[in-house]
């Protein structure tokens, strides 16, 4: 006579150690060791998923860079009435910002990174008029020159070493 073994039916292994024989056809054996892999496996995957949304909130999504040296840039626009003004600053990325109608006199003072050459550019309306362009870098006055007439242009540029003095 063959002997069913059942769940109530135990063995020892050889350490002492009581062993339930697993029955492929018996569903609340089989549902429990598979439950147990699908909730290990869901653990796993739900903290691979925890951290990479922490790393999203915490992480860095540039790389590094490093501080650029810049050295401090006066513009200075004299005259009356209104003007476009250009001119190159450090927060504008290093391309120049312009500034449309901008009331006379005017004046600013940015960071503008070393290497690059600071400028600034004015230009009259239909009206004329006169208008200069000053430079300053680091508080030594650079360059100045004048606008006349209807459209009329100047530019200022400097000389910015790519090095500290």
């Amino acid at each position: 006579m063959q002997r069913e073994k059942t769940i109530e039916s135990r063995e020892l292994d050889g350490l002492g150690e009581v062993v339930i024989p697993e029955d492929p056809a018996d569903p609340t054996v089989v549902g429990e060791i598979s439950n147990r892999r699908v909730v290990a496996v869901g653990g796993v995957l739900l903290s691979i998923c925890a951290g990479f949304v922490a790393y999203g909130f915490l992480g860095d999504d540039e790389p590094e860079r490093r501080s650029v040296p810049t050295a401090s840039v006066t513009y200075r626009i004299t005259g009356t009435g209104t003007a476009d003004v250009s001119y190159l600053a450090k927060d504008a990325g290093g391309s120049a910002t312009v500034e449309t109608g901008v009331e006379l006199p005017w004046h600013k003072t940015v960071r503008v990174p070393l290497g690059k050459d600071p400028a600034v550019s004015i230009q009259l309306g239909e009206q004329g008029g006169e208008a200069s362009c000053a430079l300053a870098i680091r508080g030594e006055h650079q360059r100045r020159a004048t606008a006349f007439g209807a459209f009329g242009r100047a530019t200022c540029t400097g000389d910015l070493p790519a090095e500290r003095d």
